[in-house]
């Protein structure tokens, strides 16, 4: 796949190519980006929100994805594959595969120390262009901080630091969890801190 990255290729191409790849890429103008299998930590994260969001779901008209679901944020721009994808409401999909979704309202990604940079910047800029995306959840895997950015009324994103003895709430899919519920099983080292 090395040689892939390094071609530029047209988003059908690219779609044909991640339907039967054993690996995922992000793609981003024409160009395919190998991604990284996360580490426990991470995984465990990310399983336990999940784990919460679909428990608190599982009676509303809204939906949650884990990493396996691809979202597009413009047609000829970045395909990707956040941590955590969710909306309420009507599911709107590229095509009938119905494995890349075009509206998440709440998107949630699990740092880690490769991806924390691309994550906080050019990720979070692209991601803006989603006219659907209202929350963008930032959850440390190194130590207790979760950061959540809300779009305004004018198009303008709020950050929000949760203090670790409130609930996370999750706004546009009326969800909330707690600090010691994202972070079950995990153990931090005395060192680990701000």
């Amino acid at each position: 796949m090395d040689n892939l990255a390094r071609q530029l290729i047209s988003v059908p191409e690219y779609l044909e190519i991640e339907r039967t790849s054993e690996e995922k890429h992000e793609y981003y103008k024409g160009e395919l980006f190998a991604m990284a299998g996360g580490k426990r930590v991470h995984a465990v994260i990310a399983g336990n929100i999940l784990t919460k969001i679909n428990n608190q779901i599982e009676n509303k008209p809204c939906i949650a994805f884990g990493s396996d679901m691809k979202v597009q944020v413009k047609p000829d721009g970045l395909f990707t594959y956040p941590d955590i994808s969710a909306l309420c409401g009507e599911e709107k999909y590229l095509d009938a595969k119905e494995d890349t979704l075009l509206n998440p309202s709440l998107i949630i990604e699990v740092l880690s120390e490769s991806t924390e940079n691309y994550d906080r910047g050019k990720k979070f800029i692209l991601y803006r262009e989603l006219e659907s995306l209202q929350e963008y959840v930032l959850v440390s895997s190194e130590y207790k901080k979760i950061e959540i950015y809300r779009r305004t009324a004018n198009n303008q994103w709020l950050l929000s630091d949760v203090k670790e003895d409130e609930p996370v709430i999750f706004e546009t899919i009326q969800c909330y969890v707690s600090h010691n519920e994202i972070y079950n099983k995990i153990q931090f080292t005395d060192s680990a801190s701000l």
